[in-house]
């Protein structure tokens, strides 16, 4: 099972240090099975319960994943290597369309915004035990989430945090513990991938169409006993899905039935998207759909990725134990990057990005349709292409002079495709990217191969 390494330790910490020092010197390898807990107890003469402590923290550290009855494995890949840590090289004189990033020329000047900052926090520093949140982000916020979610008797709770990521993060932390399950889209965010082992989590995934999560999916992971669902609003990444009316009203009546499920939704396409926004943590009637639930948005799209500032509401519990545990650790966020992002929010014409990501996008779909290459991108910076092999698209289109990014970095168990970030295309590229798309994909006998 394990070749030539034994296993050593008494302890559970020892046991835990030993597997961990063999893992990263190479001596155990990714994919390769643990003993059983009987049989490494036996073999190191301990009490199962030393080893199943062990293999516990093992799990919880993101060393190891266990599957019940199948037993434990080596993780393929550590908790805290992302999926995107090894980048696609691209050449000299190739388009890159992998990196997921915003238009440069779409996003606003930050001049003006810094400056009012910066007098701002002339005129009013902010010192310690002073308020976590400045109030015109926080006033910004509450309008904006007031514009999707019926009022409530003494306005919504508002906290802040580092960006989307880090605001999933923190929801996490005050609600779960590590081996509890998460449903999340699939494909879907490769960082949300990342985060739920690295926290002891494990995801469940729920599989995707242009209207969000298919509702028997997400019925399927409820009945599971997921502990969290996470959902992107709009401009899924990397499909590019936005939920319909239709699509909330299911997953709302499915979610009613599971109050105890923390449903985190993720808006971060809400400063480059045209569609409206339909919740699901709260119906017609304003009533909450389950009790603990959260509704983020992010600056990092619409106002560029180093803006590390995103808002949330939810409930008041969930809400006051994300503040109360930040308090605890970072304290805040900058208000200097608060009051800058809260300058260009008040500033900011979302019309223009959103008109124009929509035409690239359209654009590409169209051009692929033509061409006989099925493909989607209802909403946001990106287009997912199915393939029937990564590997061999990715390295085609890069012979081509276009980099793409492979699936992989996005799923779990949903069948391959690529992602192609449209946001710094010209309509005078789409023909040519299409084209280069539909001779990769081509089969013999000139059809382009359905996926």
């Amino acid at each position: 099972m394990l070749g030539e390494y034994r296993i050593s330790g008494r302890r559970a910490t020892e046991i835990t240090a030993d597997i961990e020092q063999a893992v990263e010197s190479g001596a155990l390898q990714p994919g390769e099975a643990l003993p059983a807990l009987r049989d490494l107890a036996a073999e190191l003469g301990v009490n199962p319960n030393t080893v199943a402590a062990a293999y516990r923290t093992l799990r919880d550290r993101g060393v190891i994943e266990t599957a019940g009855r199948r037993g434990s494995r080596i993780r393929p890949r550590l908790a805290l290597t992302p999926r995107d840590a090894v980048r696609l090289a691209v050449p000299e004189g190739a388009r890159d369309l992998a990196g997921g990033n915003p238009d440069t020329a779409l996003l606003p000047d930050l001049e003006s915004a810094v400056h009012q900052a910066a007098l701002a926090h002339a005129a009013h520093p902010v010192l310690y035990g002073g308020p976590a949140l400045d109030p015109g982000l926080g006033d910004l916020a509450a309008r904006s989430f007031a514009a999707d979610l019926p009022p409530v008797p003494g306005g919504r709770p508002i906290a802040v945090a580092s960006g989307s990521l880090d605001a999933i993060e923190r929801l996490f932390l005050a609600r779960l513990r590590p081996g509890d399950l998460v449903a999340v889209e699939d494909p879907g965010w490769g960082s949300l991938l990342d985060l739920l082992p690295a926290l002891g989590l494990k995801p469940l995934p729920m599989a995707v169409d242009d209207e969000g999560p298919l509702p028997a999916d997400l019925a399927a992971a409820l009945e599971a006993g997921v502990r969290a669902v996470v959902v992107t609003s709009r401009a899924q990444n990397p499909t590019g899905a936005a939920v319909t009316a239709r699509r909330a009203a299911e997953l709302r009546e499915l979610l009613a039935a599971h109050p105890g499920v923390l449903l985190i939704e993720d808006d971060h396409g809400h400063g480059i998207v045209d569609l409206p926004c339909h919740l699901l943590c709260a119906g017609p009637d304003g009533r909450p759909t389950t009790a603990h639930w959260a509704l983020l948005r992010s600056a990092a799209k619409s106002l560029g990725p180093d803006l590390r500032v995103a808002v949330l509401t939810g409930d008041p519990e969930t809400l006051d134990r994300v503040r109360g545990r930040q308090r605890l650790g970072a304290g805040w966020v900058s208000h200097l990057l608060q009051r800058t992002v809260a300058a260009l929010w008040a500033a900011e014409d979302t019309a223009p990005a959103a008109a124009a990501y929509r035409a690239r996008r359209d654009g590409l779909l169209a051009e692929l349709a033509a061409r006989g290459v099925r493909a989607y991108g209802r909403s946001g910076l990106n287009v997912w292409i199915p393939v029937p092999d990564e590997t061999a698209v990715v390295a085609g289109l890069l012979q081509r002079g276009w980099a793409v990014a492979p699936g992989a970095r996005f799923r779990l168990g949903s069948p391959p495709g690529v992602r192609v970030t449209v946001s710094t295309l010209a309509e005078a590229d789409l023909p040519g990217l299409a084209e280069a798309v539909a001779t990769v994909l081509r089969v013999r006998g000139g059809d382009v191969r359905g996926v």
